[in-house]
């Protein structure tokens, strides 16, 4: 991932202002529309291997795959402190009867083992059963997960800081509509971390000329 980035979202910068880059840079939609979530990492770009990957646990029901992807997601984390629980971005019940599995949940718990903090998977619940996010505009996206994610027990949050785990960062639309749904529920702290991020198109690295970042999935 290119290391100018969005001190608050991790979008890569692509304008000239990466160049005079600092720590502290957000981009413009975080600067005119802050998010609800407090930060948020993104990993790895959305690019082959991972990419295929990532599709093969989701659409191919490949539940194997979600070992090497949580290992591959340890491996970079960033330094986090005080974490108090680890959420799971959820699925529909319906998604989740054709699915069998929420690939979210498989990468948190294996993440809430490494760290030692307590997982919760059922107190953030997605309410509204939405067309998939992948084809959508974002103003589409807005749209479509507007109240989509509901607290069950919001007196287990209060002042907790917390860490939202999903599987892919594209618009950003589906985390910050937990984090509000989180942070109106009394949490001090919401901070997310995605294994994988789409990327703008001159973002994306030439494979050809540089060394595969994704050693687990070479062979």
């Amino acid at each position: 991932m290119p290391t100018a980035r969005c001190a608050r979202c991790d979008r890569p910068f692509v304008s000239p202002v990466a160049t005079t880059y600092s720590p502290r840079h957000m981009c413009p939609p975080c600067t005119q529309h802050p998010p609800s979530y407090t930060r948020a990492w993104t990993l790895y770009p959305y690019t082959p291997p991972l990419q295929d990957a990532i599709r093969l646990l989701k659409y191919e029901g490949k539940v194997s795959l979600a070992t090497p992807l949580a290992k591959l997601m340890i491996n970079s984390l960033p330094r986090l402190e005080a974490i108090d629980l680890i959420i799971p971005v959820p699925l529909h019940h319906e998604r989740l009867c054709q699915r069998e599995f929420n690939q979210a949940l498989l990468l948190a718990d294996q993440i809430g083992r490494h760290l030692n903090i307590s997982l919760s998977y059922s107190n953030l619940v997605r309410t509204a059963s939405t067309p998939p996010q992948t084809s959508l505009s974002r103003k589409s996206r807005l749209k479509n997960l507007r109240h989509a994610f509901v607290v069950r027990h919001p007196a287990q949050l209060t002042n907790k800081r917390i860490l939202l785990i999903d599987d892919v960062f594209t618009t950003g639309t589906t985390v910050n509509e937990c984090a509000k749904a989180l942070r109106r529920s009394g949490s001090a702290d919401v901070f997310v971390i995605t294994l994988a991020r789409t990327l703008d198109q001159n973002l994306i690295p030439d494979r050809t000329q540089s060394p595969a970042p994704y050693p687990l999935f070479n062979h």
